[in-house]
C-alpha cells in the first residue's frame, strides 16, 4: 500500500544497472523528480536511461557530493557502501535519508513478505519457498537479491512476496515488517566492506525488525535475534526437533525430515542432496508453514526441486569421477557447506578447486574440512597464496593459472569414487565477470576435458 509520502524534492539514484534503472522507472512513474549518479563512466543501463528518460540528469565517473546534497532522499545501489565519504556527508552532516530499492518496495507492497537472509543458501531457500507457494496456487513475487529487481515484482495480483535480502540491502531498509523472517546462518563474509563481524551481524539482523514471525538455526547461535519471547518463532536444524520445531529423526539407515515428532518425508526422497540441503529444506518448510502453504505441496516441491545452477550442480560423471560446479560458493561458509554435504555422500575423496578475491576472510576453517573430506586442493586466483597459508601442511595442494589447468590437474589426481568440486570460497572478479561466468566457463572446460578423455 502506498504510504503518504511527499513527492516534492529530488531523489538521487546512486548506481545504474538493472536495479538502478528499475528505481528510476519506479520513481518517475510515481511522480518523483530524479537524478542519477554513478561512479562508472559507462555504467550498464545508460543507453536505456537516455532513451526512456531524456529529462533525467546524470553525473558519472565518481560520487557527486554537490548533487547528493541537493537530494531530499538518496536511493543507493547495494553495491556501494553507505559509508563512502560523499554519502556519509549527506547522511550525517545534511541529514539526508539513504534508502535502497527494498525500502521503496516495502513502502508500497500490500501483500505479506517472507524475508530470507544468511551468509549462504539464501538463493536456494528463497527459490524453494517461492516454488512451494506457486505450486500451492498462490500468486507470488520472488526476487530481491535474486533475479528480478524487486520493484518490478510490485503487482496488485500478488498475494505473497518471497525475498532474498543481502546485508547490503538490509542496511538501507527501514520499513520491512516481514510475515516470516529468517537468518539462515552467519559466517565471515564481506570483510572488505564491514569493519568486523559484529557490524556484518547487525546488518543481517535488521531483517527481524517488526517481523510477525521469526525462524532461527538451532546450530548457529548468531542467527538468534534479541526479540521478546512474545514474538512467535520456531527453529530448524539437522538435529532432533522438539515438539514444535523442525529437524531430523534418524532411524537405522533412514533420515527423516520432521516437524516435532511427526516424520514428514525421507531425506533420500529430496531432489537435492547433502546435510546442508536438509537444513535448507527444513528452513523452507518452516517459512512456508508460517505463511500457511499446505504441507503436502511443500513436500512435493522438495521431491521435484533439483537445485539451482552454480550451487553444487552436477556437471558430469566420467570414468567414475563426478564433477560439481559450486561457483556460487563465494565465501568460506559456502565452501564448508559444500564439502560437508558432498564428502560423506561419495565413496572417495573431494578434490577442491578454490581461489579468487578473498574479501578479507579468514580461510583457516577450510583446513579441518579438507583434512576430513579432501584429497587435494587446487588453488588459483588473487588470494591463492592466502588460502594456501591457512591450510594444514599435510593437505596436498597445487597451483593453477587458469581453469583449464586446474581441471587438468584435478583429472590427473582423481580416481573412481572421487569428486572434483569447484567451490572457490572467493569472489570471482579477479578473473571472471561474475560467479555465473566462472561457473559457465568451468562447465565448458569440464565438457572439453571429458570429450577429450
Amino acid at each position: 500500500m502506498e504510504n503518504s509520502m511527499q513527492h516534492e524534492g529530488l531523489r538521487v539514484v546512486i548506481g545504474l544497472g538493472k536495479t538502478g534503472l528499475s528505481c528510476v522507472r519506479f520513481l518517475r512513474s510515481h511522480g518523483y523528480s530524479v537524478a542519477v549518479n554513478d561512479t562508472r563512466t559507462q555504467p550498464p543501463g545508460l543507453e536505456e536511461l537516455r532513451r526512456e528518460f531524456p529529462e533525467v540528469k546524470y553525473s558519472l565517473g565518481g560520487l557527486d557530493e554537490n548533487l547528493l546534497l541537493q537530494a531530499k532522499e538518496i536511493v543507493a545501489s547495494p553495491g556501494i557502501s553507505i559509508n563512502e565519504p560523499a554519502i556519509l556527508s549527506a547522511r550525517m552532516n545534511a541529514g539526508i535519508p539513504v534508502i535502497g530499492d527494498i525500502e521503496l518496495f516495502c513502502r508500497y507492497a500490500a501483500a505479506p513478505i517472507v524475508a530470507i537472509t544468511g551468509s549462504n543458501a539464501k538463493s536456494t531457500v528463497t527459490t524453494l519457498v517461492g516454488l512451494m507457494a506457486g505450486n500451492a496456487g498462490i500468486t507470488v513475487g520472488i526476487g530481491g537479491n535474486l533475479g528480478t529487481p524487486v520493484l518490478e515484482l510490485l503487482k496488485p495480483e500478488n498475494t505473497l512476496y518471497v525475498l532474498e535480502l543481502s546485508s547490503f540491502q538490509l542496511e538501507t531498509t527501514h520499513s520491512l515488517k516481514a510475515a516470516a523472517a529468517v537468518v539462515l546462518n552467519i559466517s565471515e563474509d564481506h570483510m572488505d566492506r564491514y569493519k568486523n563481524m559484529q557490524e556484518y551481524h547487525r546488518a543481517k539482523h535488521r531483517i527481524f525488525r517488526n517481523c510477525q514471525f521469526y525462524i532461527t538455526n538451532r546450530q548457529d547461535d548468531l542467527t538468534v535475534p534479541l526479540l521478546p519471547e512474545s514474538v512467535p518463532h520456531s527453529s530448524f536444524g539437522t538435529d532432533m526437533p522438539d515438539q514444535s520445531t523442525w529437524g531430523v529423526i534418524r532411524e537405522a539407515d533412514t533420515v527423516w525430515l520432521a516437524h516435532g515428532h511427526e516424520k514428514l518425508m525421507r531425506a533420500s526422497e529430496m531432489g537435492i542432496f547433502g546435510e546442508h540441503n536438509i537444513a535448507n529444506a527444513l528452513a523452507a518448510l518452516a517459512l512456508g508453514n508460517a505463511v500457511n502453504i499446505p504441507m503436502e505441496v511443500m513436500l512435493s516441491t522438495l521431491r521435484d526441486f533439483r537445485g539451482l545452477p552454480h550451487r553444487c550442480q552436477l556437471v558430469t560423471r566420467s570414468g567414475g569421477v563426478a564433477w560439481y560446479n559450486d561457483s556460487k560458493g563465494t565465501n568460506v561458509g559456502a565452501t564448508l557447506a559444500a564439502l560437508s554435504g558432498l564428502g560423506p555422500a561419495i565413496s572417495g575423496k573431494v578434490i577442491l578447486i578454490a581461489g579468487g578475491q578473498g574479501k578479507g576472510q579468514d580461510f583457516s576453517p577450510l583446513a579441518p574440512a579438507l583434512r576430513e573430506f579432501g584429497k587435494s586442493v587446487i588453488l588459483m586466483g588473487e588470494d591463492a597464496s592466502r588460502i594456501e597459508a591457512a591450510l594444514f601442511p599435510d593437505i596436498r595442494r597445487f597451483k593453477a593459472g587458469t581453469l583449464d589447468e586446474a581441471i587438468r590437474l584435478a583429472a590427473a589426481d582423481a580416481v573412481p569414487g572421487d569428486a572434483v568440486l569447484l567451490s572457490p570460497a572467493c569472489a570471482s572478479f579477479d578473473m571472471f565477470r561474475s560467479y555465473e561466468d566462472r561457473g559457465h566457463r568451468f562447465v565448458e572446460a569440464v565438457n572439453r576435458h571429458v570429450e577429450a578423455a
